[in-house]
């Protein structure tokens, strides 16, 4: 991508567990996490600002540069934590639910964005989730 392109892309994702079942307990969320991190500081162009979830479900705030095929990169991030889990965690401790959610935000809700993916037990706990950011498209939802 030319150094002349000047881009403010930010989007929020979540996705889900296989048919909800709540498989990220802690001992699983701080070896995803840590993963998902990762990978998300390899790709070029992509900058991560907050990683989160509950045992069901991830959430992730990202700027990212116009050439990102997201469908791809989201696919990728996806097999490759739910194998990392399954083959250097535990077996079959993981299974992501097909699809998820992307929804596009202004850099002025940035804040906001990562505060909300960074206190998802607190509000799913107090019933205060956003739908908007809470949607997603799986297999099991039709």
């Amino acid at each position: 991508m030319s150094r002349s392109v000047y881009s403010e892309i930010n989007f929020h994702i979540t996705w889900h567990t296989k048919n909800n079942i709540p498989m990220i307990d802690k001992p699983v969320e701080s070896r995803l996490f840590h993963f998902i991190t990762h990978k998300i500081l390899e790709t070029p162009g992509v900058r991560l600002h907050a990683i989160g979830g509950i045992e069901t479900h991830v959430h992730i705030a990202i700027s990212s540069q116009p050439n990102l095929l997201m469908s791809d990169w989201i696919g990728k991030l996806k097999g490759s934590s739910s194998h990392y889990i399954n083959h250097e965690v535990q077996p079959k401790a993981l299974e992501w639910q097909r699809g998820y959610g992307i929804v596009s935000f202004g850099t002025k809700d940035l804040h906001w964005v990562v505060n909300y993916v960074l206190n998802q037990n607190e509000h799913h706990k107090n019933g205060t989730t956003r739908e908007r950011l809470e949607k997603y498209e799986g297999e099991d939802d039709r």
